[in-house]
């Protein structure tokens, strides 16, 4: 896959991106059908192929439970020249998501993140809203301590996981990169997608086929349409898709190459 701009970034990413939940959590999650954690060696395999068809991206989160560790782990034996988007904010223990974004917190889960991920640098670190999108903008310290944390060469680029469209336009104005809903379902965010777009921010697309649930659409090829929605917004640089099906990502990669021309 051609690699394209996150925004301003200085960042260069594939179209499609590998998103990790399932390495690490398979508990509270949104998915058609339950799933077992793949070993280490399923795990690996998948990041080889992902690597094979072009992909660079891999997205993990604290909240995602072992993720992060095991992919610090994995990639030790698959190195590459890897973009890593993690996350802070939100936690997964004991069955729930607890939320934090304190000064405090948000310093201690990125030193975490560097230590699980074996990395000098994160590089690209999301608040992981609740849903609260202003009030965590605004009220939390978590914002300005990424931005001191960029400013010390931590961190190389800042941004917010956002679930409504207030909170995405305010991120668009305070922060570097977008992770926001876009699907055939779903389109209320659109309005930031063109914004960030407009202002040179860097746009993730999250629940772009719908977490599995694409049988609910009209479409006949419902991955194509909607990676033909996803990608008819210039200012779209990936989508996140979560997988543990080798043929599954091979499919999700060549249905991007189609969609794209190449």
């Amino acid at each position: 896959m051609e690699l394209r701009p996150l925004g301003a970034t200085g960042l260069r990413i594939s179209p499609l991106g590998l998103g990790t939940v399932k390495f690490g959590r398979n508990q509270g999650v949104k998915y058609p059908q339950s799933f077992e954690l793949p070993s280490d060696r399923e795990a690996l395999a998948l990041l080889e192929r992902a690597w094979e068809l072009g992909i660079n991206l891999l997205d993990t989160a604290p909240a995602y439970g072992e993720s992060e560790e095991r992919l610090g782990r994995l990639l030790r034996q698959c190195r590459r020249d890897w973009v890593i988007v993690t996350k802070v904010g939100e936690e997964f223990s004991e069955g729930a998501s607890h939320f934090d974004f304190s000064a405090a917190a948000t310093r201690a889960s990125v030193e975490r993140s560097l230590r699980r991920l074996g990395a000098e640098a994160l590089d690209a670190v999301l608040i992981h809203s609740s849903g609260d999108d202003l009030a965590i903008l605004e009220r939390e310290a978590v914002l300005p301590t990424l931005l001191d944390l960029k400013q010390v060469g931590l961190v190389r680029t800042v941004g917010m996981s956002s679930k409504t469209v207030a909170g995405g336009l305010r991120a668009v104005d305070c922060c570097d990169v977008l992770m926001v809903t876009y699907n055939l379902a779903q389109r209320e965010e659109l309005p930031v997608i063109r914004a960030a777009g407009a202002t040179g921010k860097g746009v993730l697309i999250k629940k772009g086929l719908l977490s599995g649930h694409l049988e609910g659409t009209t479409a006949s090829d419902p991955v194509r349409a909607s990676l033909e929605l996803i990608y008819a917004e210039p200012g779209v640089s990936s989508v996140v898709v979560g997988t543990l099906n080798p043929a599954h990502l091979r499919a999700n990669a060549a249905a991007v190459e189609s969609v794209l021309g190449r």
